[in-house]
């Protein structure tokens, strides 16, 4: 006998008992599973160790363009001659919205044929419709409802409600990453957050390591951009003893509490800042390009984004979102004609740019570009209720019947149209693309079987597209 120790650990009859019933189950166990742990690699511990898909995929790098608030198709890739015809008179056919739409609504600007695809694409866009042979255009996604909120969760996530993983989670699941010094997931958005938050770009119930990483780019200087990224007061040795001796410490809180996923997230956040300072600095800084690149790309924040975007992906980054600036800057109520035009403008070189530049470089054949919001915008003017933000008749109401995103690179047919709307641009009508069937889609791009890349959670093996979706064999090359 001797008197207690503090220093020392006392377990509680509950905790005994844990740990004893436990260790006898995995003694029962060990048995069983002794060969597949000799033979697992040690790297299988790193979350974003580097992983091979089902079979040989197209592309292995994505960047997705959001532009946030839904952009209109009628006005962008999908032109409609009838509501030139019907504008200002009412539209035959029903339209199921939740909200008061009056007139038919013709476009304000022209649309062009471009390549030779012959695909059209509105004067706001010319840069892209450069660029038309390599897109693949889906004239007929659908959503479920006409809500932001939802619809922002159900593209991102593959889910409108609950807690899922992202897009770009699972892609990084799926792949890991190649540069093991930078996130495999990186999202971008200029003055914030949109709505919805980080919720668009969460980790869900995967690992946090698989949880996107956001950079305000808004910011120009690196120590800025990526806060604390350089420690001004340690050397580099210094903080290396530092981190080692933290992550002994961490290993035994984690040991404690049988290995908590937050905690262990934590842990790898931590390594992961540390290994960031070099690549970070040089990914991130766009005075290493060449003037005339940077000319390419344009001034804007967009153009800075995009370009330090194709810097990330040419370094190993998996996934990168691009969002179209905070909030709801797409959701165009009231004057649709300057307000896209203006959006337009300040994305359409850069995007342009990025394809061309891609595509110079080789990288176009294997990078996945996809372009769009979480859905399209009515063909009618919406008209003023009580408590709404209309009142100019001179805007478009939300619309998830029907609207349009396109893709380019990575394996997707390029110069192709995909499916339609009807004749006014409302709803999908032939072919029509459900955003579950658009992940599924990509996933196959990527080398994986959407149905077989699943997560155990709950006591059940979940996917990004729920029990739903189907590969549309049209959009692959």
């Amino acid at each position: 006998m001797h008197s207690p120790n503090p220093a020392h650990n006392f377990y509680t009859r509950r905790d005994f008992l844990t740990r004893s019933g436990l260790g006898l189950g995995a003694l029962a166990l060990g048995s069983f599973f002794r060969e597949g742990l000799e033979a697992a690699p040690a790297e299988s511990m790193n979350p974003l160790a580097l992983r091979d898909p089902h079979f040989p995929g197209k592309a292995k790098r994505v960047i997705q363009f959001f532009l946030n608030g839904g952009p209109s198709q009628v006005d962008t890739f999908d032109p409609k001659p009838k509501l030139t015809e019907y504008h200002g008179k009412p539209v035959p056919m029903d339209l199921r919205t939740e909200r008061r739409t009056g007139a038919a609504y013709r476009s304000p600007y022209t649309f062009k044929k471009h390549g030779q695809s012959g695909l059209e694409v509105s004067e706001i866009f010319p840069h892209v419709g450069s660029c038309a042979d390599d897109l693949c255009v889906i004239r007929s996604m659908h959503a479920d409802v006409p809500n932001h909120e939802p619809s922002l969760l159900l593209m991102n996530c593959g889910e409108s409600r609950l807690v899922r993983p992202s897009v770009g989670s699972w892609v990084t699941y799926g792949l890991g990453s190649e540069n093991q010094n930078l996130p495999g997931f990186i999202v971008m958005c200029p003055g914030g957050y949109p709505i919805q938050e980080s919720q668009n770009w969460q980790s869900g119930f995967l690992p946090g390591a698989y949880q996107g990483t956001y950079i305000d780019t808004k910011n120009v200087e690196i120590e800025k951009l990526i806060e604390n990224i350089n420690n001004k007061h340690i050397p580099t040795r210094e903080q290396r003893r530092q981190l080692d001796l933290l992550h002994v410490l961490n290993e035994r809180h984690a040991a404690k509490r049988q290995q908590e996923a937050a905690l262990e997230s934590r842990v790898q956040s931590f390594e992961l800042a540390y290994r960031m300072q070099m690549d970070a600095t040089d990914a991130f800084d766009i005075n290493r390009e060449p003037e005339h690149i940077r000319k390419m790309y344009g001034d804007g924040v967009h153009g800075r984004q995009t370009l330090i975007a194709r810097r990330l992906l040419e370094r190993g980054v998996r996934y990168v979102q691009l969002w179209h600036g905070e909030g709801q800057p797409w959701d165009n109520h009231d004057d649709i004609e300057p307000n896209h035009r203006r959006l337009a403008g300040e994305i359409d070189q850069p995007i342009g740019a990025l394809l061309k530049d891609l595509k110079q470089r080789g990288m176009l054949e294997d990078t996945l570009v996809i372009w769009g919001g979480e859905f399209g915008r009515t063909p009618t003017v919406e008209l003023p209720t009580p408590g709404s933000n209309a009142g100019k008749q001179n805007g478009r109401d939300h619309n998830h019947y029907g609207f349009t995103m396109w893709l380019a690179g990575g394996g997707a047919k390029g110069g192709h149209i995909h499916g339609a709307t009807d004749d006014f641009g409302f709803k999908a009508e032939q072919d029509p693309v459900h955003v579950h069937d658009l992940h599924a889609t990509i996933l196959k791009l990527l080398g994986f079987d959407h149905e077989h890349l699943t997560y155990r959670y709950a006591g059940r093996d979940f996917r990004l597209t729920d029990v739903e979706g189907k590969v549309v064999q049209d959009l692959i090359a």
